[in-house]
């Protein structure tokens, strides 16, 4: 690929920010008065709760339940975001064929949920299914884009055939290689300056899922929930983008969830080692997988509020600042697992190797793990599922004990005015810390 696309930019748009109607066109307006001129690369998360929405139906079919009513809903609520628009946009109205309406995919979605059936694999059907998500928000926001009259060309363009994964249902890992080949090589295509079958060039919009990918086969994966920060850095780090900005609905990278805490503090800028570790911890701003394949090329993260888009936002890059204020992170949905050997020796290394490979074998993530002499305990991302399948693989060797629904506060740079502001008056079932870090878990 040669330099036509100095200067790309890559724009992530999440849930709330394509929510419904209005959110898409405060989308269009973001995208015409601050967006680049030149080439622009635009990722969309499924929109609102549709996620969700997508979960509950799957497990339905998958169950042999009726879920007739909670699919209706759904096609609705994009229905209605569908209908506003054209209202909104004139040329949408007047030039949108009906065989290429942004609602054509629930038709297909409709069919693969009438095949899932109850005894194949779980994590397959779920990516099958869930991934129509991102599938419908891309429809609508391109169309959205290209009757905005932006004066540019406007194209949505599917990731399940870029972005090549193994057969990791629900966490794919990419094939970073064949996925480089495969995006440089449609990137080449629909912006070049020449390219008329297209009808693209320089100032192209591309607009494309995010969360997806593909198998060799055909089939879909996805890259884990929350997983549209990562497909931005993917295809990023393929085109040695200028730079990736994540659209959200607060002001940028916080040191804590305004939803839960009154004070928040802004960091204007922070460094990508910083934010690694804030995204291994539980925030919520940014996937967890997003910030390796930029630090490797050097590509800034901007983290922008669609709400107040002329605002600085963070930035986040290679850089070297003051200390940090301290960062509260609050993590729900864990289960901690004490595993005690049966006869009362001690737990070994032996031990230990059979109990990690039994994690790694049901997909439990660890978020905080500790030993004593003759216990160990984990405290992971809680799954009823795969937590039966982790008995299922050591319950003959060790007693095992849970507790589900718990959660794990993580405070990074802890003072003791911090600590003290979080465990005051509760029971901590598990603590840790080290010269940085200070984690507890809790129920709440």
């Amino acid at each position: 690929m040669g330099n036509e696309l100095t200067g790309l930019q890559v724009y992530k748009f999440g849930g709330a920010s394509v929510k419904d109607a209005a959110a898409i066109l405060n989308l269009c307006r973001i995208v015409r008065d601050f967006g680049p001129k030149g080439p622009l690369l635009i990722v969309v998360s499924a929109m609102g709760k549709t996620t969700n929405a997508l979960e509950e139906i799957f497990d339905l079919a998958y169950y042999g339940q009726d879920y007739s009513a909670q699919l209706a809903a759904l096609e609705a609520y994009h229905q209605q975001a569908h209908i506003e628009l054209q209202e909104q946009l004139v040329e949408y109205r007047e030039n949108l064929d009906e065989s290429e309406s942004p609602m054509m995919p629930f038709a297909t979605l409709k069919k693969a949920l009438a095949q899932v059936l109850p005894n194949a694999d779980y994590d397959e059907g779920y990516d099958q299914i869930i991934s129509y998500g991102e599938l419908l928000s891309a429809n609508i926001v391109a169309n959205a884009l290209a009757y905005y009259n932006l004066d540019r060309p406007v194209h949505w363009y599917p990731t399940s055939g870029l972005i090549q994964t193994d057969l990791t249902w629900r966490e794919a890992r990419v094939d970073w290689v064949t996925t480089e080949q495969n995006v440089c090589s449609t990137a080449d295509t629909f912006f070049r300056a020449d390219n008329n079958l297209f009808h693209t060039g320089r100032n192209a919009i591309i607009v494309t899922q995010g969360f997806v990918g593909g198998t060799t086969d055909g089939r879909t994966t996805t890259l884990g929930r929350e997983g549209s920060d990562y497909t931005a850095a993917i295809l990023a780090y393929c085109l040695r983008a200028e730079s990736v900005t994540i659209w959200k609905d607060v002001p940028g990278l916080l040191n804590a969830d305004p939803k839960i805490f009154a004070d928040t503090v802004l960091y204007p800028e922070i460094s990508y080692q910083e934010t690694i570790e804030m995204a291994f911890y539980g925030a919520s701003v940014i996937h967890p997988k997003t910030l390796k394949p930029l630090a490797e090329r050097g590509i800034p993260l901007r983290v922008k509020s669609f709400l107040d888009p002329a605002a600085p936002g963070t930035l986040i890059h290679d850089c070297q600042h003051a200390p940090l204020v301290p960062a509260f992170i609050r993590k729900a949905g864990q289960g901690l697992l004490s595993f005690e050997s049966k006869d009362f020796a001690f737990i070994s290394e032996e031990n230990l190797e059979v109990i990690f490979g039994a994690l790694a074998q049901a997909r439990l993530k660890i978020n905080l793990m500790q030993n004593s002499a003759i216990s160990f305990s984990v405290c992971v991302d809680y799954s009823a599922m795969r937590v039966q399948r982790l008995l299922e693989l050591l319950g003959g060797q060790f007693r095992i004990q849970y507790n589900a629904d718990l959660t794990l506060f993580t405070i990074k740079h802890y003072d003791q005015a911090s600590v003290e502001r979080l465990t005051g008056g509760r029971v901590l079932l598990l603590e840790q810390r080290t010269r940085s870090t200070f984690q507890f878990l809790v129920r709440e």
